[in-house]
C-alpha cells in the first residue's frame, strides 16, 4: 500500500510516521508513506496557498487551483488508482469500519485541510470523500490524518504480528462491534486489588462468557448506540 499525505505542515508528520508501528509497517516494506508539501504547489513567488473566501466570513480557504495540481501529482507518482481522503469538520465521521475498509486499498491519499477548509470545487474535482474524526474542531487537519492513518496502517496484514490482535480492538467485527472490557496484568494483587480469579482459572470457556459479560457491560455503560440494532443476546 502507498499513502500520501498532502499538507501545507509536512514536518508534523516526521514524528509520527517515523516512530513505533508505523516506522516498522515502513521497515518491513508493507507500507510506503510520501509527503506531499502543499506549499510547493503554491500561486506565484510567494507560493499563495489561501485566499478570503467568497461571500464573506472569517477566515481563509485553501485555493482550489493550488489543492487539485498537488493531488494530482501524487496520483501521478503511483500506478494504482487512489482513493481520495479530505479532512473536514463537516466530513462524515471516521469509523473501524473505514479504516477496515480503506486497509485493502492500493493507493491512499489524505488532504489536510486547513484555516476554514478546502474550495468546495477542490473537493469535488478530485472526488474527495470528506471525513472527521469527531464533533470537535482543531487547527487543521494533520492531527486527524495522523489518527486515520495509524488507523488503517495497523490493519494491514503482518504490521501488527500474531500477537497484535486487531480484530479484537474495541469497535472491531472481531468482538461484534463492542468496545473491550478491562484488562489485566501481573502483580495479581497490587495495593489490595486482585485480578478477577476466572481470569486466571485456565477455564477458557468460563473466561470467554466472563469477558463477553464484561464487554456488553461496559459498551452499554459507556456506547449504548453501539447496541442499538444488534440482536446479540444480552
Amino acid at each position: 500500500m502507498v499513502i500520501q499525505v498532502v499538507t501545507l505542515f509536512p514536518e508534523m508528520m516526521a514524528g509520527v510516521f517515523e516512530t513505533s508501528i508505523i516506522k516498522r509497517a515502513q521497515d518491513k516494506a508493507l507500507v510506503e508513506l510520501r509527503v506531499v508539501p502543499l506549499r510547493e504547489f503554491g500561486v506565484g513567488p510567494h507560493r499563495i496557498t489561501d485566499d478570503y473566501p467568497f461571500g464573506g466570513g472569517i477566515g481563509m480557504v485553501l485555493r482550489p487551483d493550488v489543492v487539485v495540481p498537488a493531488v494530482e501529482w501524487a496520483m501521478m507518482h503511483h500506478a494504482a488508482p487512489a482513493k481520495v481522503v479530505v479532512t473536514s469538520a463537516q466530513g462524515v465521521r471516521f469509523s473501524q469500519a473505514m479504516a477496515e475498509e480503506w486497509s485493502h486499498c492500493d493507493h491512499l491519499i489524505f488532504v489536510a485541510g486547513h484555516y476554514e477548509g478546502i474550495d468546495q470545487r477542490a473537493i469535488d474535482l478530485l472526488h474527495g470523500e470528506e471525513v472527521s474524526v469527531g464533533d470537535f474542531v482543531v487547527t487543521g487537519g494533520e492531527l486527524p490524518v495522523m489518527i486515520m492513518v495509524d488507523a488503517v496502517v495497523r490493519l494491514l496484514p503482518g504490521v501488527l504480528g500474531a500477537r497484535g490482535g486487531a480484530l479484537e480492538d474495541s469497535f472491531s467485527t472481531g468482538l461484534d462491534g463492542l468496545l473491550e472490557g478491562p484488562q489485566y496484568t501481573r502483580p495479581h494483587r497490587y495495593r489490595n486489588l486482585e485480578v478477577p480469579e476466572v481470569l486466571v482459572s485456565g477455564n477458557h470457556a468460563k473466561i470467554a462468557g466472563y469477558q463477553r459479560k464484561l464487554r456488553l457491560e461496559v459498551t452499554r455503560s459507556r456506547r449504548p448506540d453501539l447496541l442499538e440494532g444488534n440482536d446479540m443476546n444480552f
